[in-house]
């Protein structure tokens, strides 16, 4: 019951013999009648050697509706071959999600990889690695949940869970009212219907059901509802409709919207639709805020980034819903992004665009101010499975919830699965900004690492375009924050965290160099890029002024460390040449100690070499006359890159 946003209903089709059938098949798929629209794909594949691209996709698709993973893989697998690359993205994502749901992983992130290489999608690809190591990481760390079939549920679709106070309200197709003879033509199944349940507190199973406020059960669907904090409005789920009719956009397709009332004695008075549902794209998936100021809820409504997007919109004192706001790239994604639900400052979601092990996954998100959120993190199992995981709820002590899941094993469709989850480890967040240090501009894609004392890696993060970063670390520890980027310097600082849970130590920042800015080219050289160096007249000993520039060179040299140089000094051509020669030699050698005394490694500086006045840069050589000026540019140190 994912597929909640692209809904079509026909309750009587009748197909002609005399149709072939690869027509019969594509009239059941636009009738949404996937079920019988995968078994006429398959018969008329069998027996077509070259079929169109188009009949591919709707066989997969058929099979990915009606979530038969296994052959929509197939079938997904033979549009790959014949489009690689090419594939759109929307069919690219379900053949990646239903590869990942029969445990194919390997032959999944080798295609991704391939995709995102051949598209030069490098932010992608860079998000990828980075949920890809999370989820690598929890595959290593014991989970904090542990998770229970409800006995409740039912061989139908039982999902969507939400608080009323102690009981819990969810949605379910079980046949148990009288609309039993009319069924859902995508999954034959009843229509969905809202129930309320008393919860048992030691175990979480529910009993005692019956259902929610039957006065606005209509003969469609009524699904994921919401509440205000005092319990008397109410948010839910349900199809577009007129004068208790199905309303259908251009293309027949029926969307769905959110509905808001007002509760008193368990019925539902003073409904009004919410203002910007409409006809022409679908509305659902509402959550409240603890605090009653904000509403989330999930839509394909033109603008998004694709599939069903996240949206939230403010609610004021009075009620008054503000305009949607999308969450942004941080949260949604090219794929589905849906059921919220919004707890102590964390938004969980469920995604099959996010890298994750198949089908939907459970995702959470923290909430640090302007609508802004953390990049989102898997929950791993047992909460997420390689099927469809959706629908968490938690409660305010983030000690138990539920969630739902058409995972193996379950008693049919999607399960109410109730979990316990023990207390994380306290945490912190780290922000800031790297910048580099001559423009001050924004450093893109530089590297974030974390170092215990150690110096064991604690986590890691790239810095986005605007050059900020923002990484979880744990309470009351020092680490070493350290930034670097290919072709730049490294910069790093020590940080020390308290241990006040979720605190955030701000503008930690950090400045780089880039290699070209401490460089400069001088014919088919590259020599580190300083102000000429001064020394006393007739003297090789080190001066003030010039430690200054040496310190630049020692810098260069710290913060790459493969580069390795020549030391070349240069006098002018006035006093006698083998005296000018001694002296320059003797010059050189000087700057040469003091950088290994910077601790540079003699290693790294090749040669420390004076060549008085025989590599003069003018027309000044003995007796030409010459001004100040034009001798001073022949007195001058050199430190020429040999290898970087």
């Amino acid at each position: 019951m994912k597929k909640l946003f692209i809904l079509c209903f026909s309750f009587c089709i009748t197909i002609g013999f005399a149709q072939n059938k690869l027509s019969k098949a594509n009239k059941l798929f636009k009738e949404y009648s996937f079920v019988a629209a995968a078994k006429a794909y398959e018969e008329y594949l069998e027996k077509e050697k070259s079929p169109s691209t188009q009949a591919l996709k709707n066989a997969g698709d058929s099979y990915y509706f009606i979530d038969d993973m296994r052959n929509a893989s197939k079938w997904y697998q033979r549009l790959y071959d014949v489009q690689g690359t090419s594939v759109d993205e929307e069919h690219f994502l379900r053949y990646i999600e239903s590869t990942k749901a029969i445990l194919d992983y390997d032959r999944a992130d080798k295609a991704t990889k391939e995709y995102l290489t051949k598209r030069g999608d490098q932010k992608r690809i860079a998000h990828y690695a980075t949920q890809k190591r999370q989820m690598d990481s929890l595959s290593k760390s014991k989970s904090l949940y542990t998770a229970f079939n409800l006995p409740s549920n039912s061989d139908k679709a039982d999902f969507g869970t939400a608080f009323f106070g102690n009981k819990i309200v969810y949605s379910s197709s079980k046949d148990t009212t009288k609309f039993n003879q009319k069924l859902y033509n995508w999954s034959q199944e009843p229509f969905l219907t809202l129930y309320v349940s008393e919860r048992n507190v030691e175990n979480g199973s529910f009993f005692n059901e019956q259902v929610f406020l039957p006065n606005v059960q209509s003969k469609y669907h009524e699904s994921t509802v919401a509440f205000n904090k005092d319990l008397t409005r109410v948010y839910y789920t349900t199809n577009i409709l007129k004068k208790k009719k199905l309303v259908n956009d251009e293309e027949g397709t029926n969307n769905f919207r959110i509905v808001r009332g007002t509760i008193e004695d368990l019925k539902l008075v003073h409904s009004e639709d919410i203002f910007f549902n409409s006809p022409k794209y679908s509305v659902g998936h509402p959550a409240v805020s603890q605090d009653g100021k904000w509403l989330f809820f999930a839509s394909d409504m033109p603008g998004g980034y694709g599939g069903a997007d996240l949206y939230v919109s403010s609610i004021a004192d009075d009620g008054t819903i503000g305009t949607p706001k999308n969450l942004g790239p941080e949260i949604n994604t090219a794929a589905n992004d849906m059921f919220p639900s919004f707890t102590n400052g964390k938004l969980y979601f469920a995604s099959d665009g996010h890298f994750g092990w198949g089908g939907l996954d459970i995702y959470e998100s923290t909430f640090y101010g302007d609508l802004k959120f953390t990049e989102p993190r898997n929950l791993g199992a047992p909460i997420n499975s390689n099927k469809d995981d959706f629908g968490y709820i938690v409660d305010s002590s983030d000690d138990f919830g539920y969630f739902s899941s058409n995972r193996s094993g379950g008693k049919g469709g999607d399960d109410i699965y109730y979990f316990t989850k023990e207390k994380a480890p306290c945490d912190q967040f780290i922000s800031g900004r790297v910048t580099n240090s001559k423009s001050n501009a924004p450093i893109a894609d530089a590297s974030i690492k974390v170092l215990n004392a150690f110096g064991d890696k604690i986590t890691e993060a790239t810095t986005k375009p605007d050059g900020t970063y923002r990484v979880t670390v744990p309470c009351n520890l020092k680490v070493k924050v350290v930034a670097s980027k290919v072709n730049h310097s490294q910069d790093e600082e020590e940080v020390q965290t308290n241990k006040v849970n979720g605190d955030e130590l701000k503008n930690i920042n950090f400045e780089l160099s880039a290699y070209e800015d401490l460089i400069v080219k001088q014919g088919e050289d590259e020599k580190i890029d300083i102000n000429p160096i001064f020394f006393n007249y007739d003297k090789s000993e080190i001066t003030p002024q010039a430690i200054i520039e040496l310190d630049k060179v020692a810098f260069a040299m710290n913060n790459f460390p493969k580069l390795k140089i020549k030391i070349e000094s240069h006098t002018d051509s006035r006093g006698k040449d083998d005296y000018n020669l001694k002296l320059s030699d003797e010059r050189a050698k000087s700057t040469q100690a003091y950088l290994i005394s910077k601790g540079i490694d003699v290693a790294r500086i090749k040669s420390a070499i004076g060549y008085g006045e025989t590599r003069l840069t003018n027309k000044c050589a003995n007796g030409v006359k010459c001004s100040e000026g034009e001798h001073f540019a022949n007195r001058r140190s050199d430190f020429i890159v040999i290898e970087k």
